[in-house]
């Protein structure tokens, strides 16, 4: 399932195979997949899309 402004999910168990060969074997039940690549645990998702700064207005 892919979620607007957010990660795609995916039912897992799963084993995602990274660029480098890396496997990552993810055992829960729902394995959320970051979109935006800000997360610290990429390709995993830490919720790091929510914590944007928004720009200051110039009063």
């Amino acid at each position: 399932m892919l979620t607007d402004d957010g990660p795609a999910l995916i039912e897992g168990p799963v084993d995602l195979v990274t660029a480098d060969g890396t496997v990552l074997h993810c055992d829960r039940f729902m394995v959320a997949l970051c979109l935006c690549r800000r997360s610290s645990t990429y390709p995993l998702c830490d919720t790091s899309h929510r914590r944007r700064r928004h720009p200051r207005s110039a009063d």
